[in-house]
């Protein structure tokens, strides 16, 4: 087991420090960027890994079988530490959890171009997944405070980042590929990037530690949740299904459903990337001029809107456009959940954002796989417009939460 103990040493004290809060408006820009690059590198480390799969698939020998079960061990490492990963950011500080969390992800990162049995890369994926899970607590925890000091939304470019990341961790696999590196030596130097940046920007993190409260209540086990919570994370769990069909489907829907030629395969994939990715970075502005609440109902029509438009115009301008508009939907609706989740008045910050991400997980993990059996039984196309219900049910269930500025 992993002993936490030598945290202990540097345990936090109070809330966010006088100094963030009176600091020049140069050094919050500061701050901002450095929070935004520990995004970059959680996203870049990630796509990294994925640029590689089918390469390690065949030096390993495996199956697509062999490669679906041992992929399901990330998840699981991300399913395993959820319980743990707020308790452990409001008790040493998220911004001392990011650091660790994310060198030991690189590291795990590193550790996967060594693996030589379908074994050793299930080991190595869970804990990849595990330590992935934490950074993205803390992380999401600093995005968090950092929103609080700018007093506006920024939490959907910091969520750009990630995505900006996905492209550029894909692009240098192909440059790494076609350089003929090997997965091993690709990690490598790719884990020493992150490390630059975490090296770079964790003294720009902010430090604050959430108060624990000592009562008699710690000592139950079950607690109910705030229901605000729970509404959040309802809202993200519909919104990552759509996502998590995106990424595995969409493919699948242009060369079976749509019947696109050759390389306009990816084209359905691709057109929703760009836009998930865009919209992040144009989403800050268009709450802050908005709000929050109707900017998430027009993203919840509009992830409707795109998947039953692909089902009922299976061509492929149609449904390129169609899948833009999801990637927009989907763009802002997370980012705003975690932001809410965040400032809830009677929770700490990482243990409300742990209760909201493993709901919303849960629809990440389990859309894809749902998606395949409705599709087996009813068709691709079904199966898309029963997800596309999902968009219609977030603009309803926004008007259910408690609002939080």
């Amino acid at each position: 087991m992993i002993n936490f103990n030598p945290l202990q040493l540097f345990q936090t004290k109070g809330k966010i420090k006088k100094v963030f809060r009176e600091a020049k408006a140069s050094y919050l820009n500061r701050i901002r960027f450095a929070v935004g690059m520990f995004y970059f590198g959680m996203g870049l480390s990630f796509a990294t890994w994925a640029s590689r799969i089918p390469d390690i698939k065949t030096a390993l020998h495996l199956t697509e079988g062999d490669l679906g079960s041992i992929l399901f061990s990330l998840p699981m490492g991300q399913l395993i530490i959820m319980p743990f990963s707020g308790k452990m950011v409001t008790k040493f500080g998220s911004h001392r959890i990011l650091v660790f969390s994310l060198i030991m992800y690189v590291l795990c990162l590193a550790n996967l171009g060594l693996a030589t049995t379908g074994l050793q890369l299930l080991v190595g994926l869970f804990l990849f997944g595990l330590f992935g899970n934490l950074a993205n607590i803390a992380v999401n925890t600093q995005g968090v405070y950092t929103e609080v000091l700018f007093k506006k939304t920024i939490m959907s470019s910091f969520h750009g980042m990630w995505s900006f990341a996905g492209f550029t961790g894909a692009l240098v696999g192909l440059g790494m590929l076609a350089l003929n590196l090997t997965p091993l030596h690709h990690f490598l130097i790719v884990g020493g990037v992150v490390l630059l940046m975490v090296a770079f920007n964790f003294k720009f993190l902010i430090r604050a530690k959430e108060k624990i409260k000592h009562n008699t209540e710690k000592r139950k086990i079950f607690v109910k949740p705030d229901s605000a919570l729970i509404w959040l994370g309802v809202i993200g769990f519909c919104s990552m299904a759509s996502e998590g069909v995106m990424f595995d489907w969409s493919g699948v829907y242009f060369k079976d459903v749509v019947k696109a030629p050759g390389p306009l395969v990816i084209l359905g994939y691709t057109s929703f990337m760009i836009m998930m990715a865009g919209g992040r970075f144009l989403g800050d502005g268009l709450i802050n001029k908005f709000g929050r609440e109707r900017v998430m109902q027009i993203s919840g029509v509009m992830i409707s809107a795109g998947l039953f438009t692909a089902v009922f115009l299976p061509y492929i301008v149609p449904c390129t456009i169609a899948f833009m508009a999801v990637g927009l939907g989907v763009a802002t609706i997370v980012p705003t959940v975690y932001s809410m989740a965040g400032k809830n008045p009677t929770v700490p910050p990482g243990e409300a954002l742990t209760i909201v991400s493993s709901v919303s997980f849960l629809g990440f993990l389990m859309g894809p796989p749902v998606i395949g059996h409705i599709a087996q039984n009813f068709g691709l196309e079904f199966s898309f417009a029963f997800i596309g219900v999902f968009g219609v049910l977030i603009a309803f269930m926004v008007s259910k939460i408690r609002t939080t500025t």
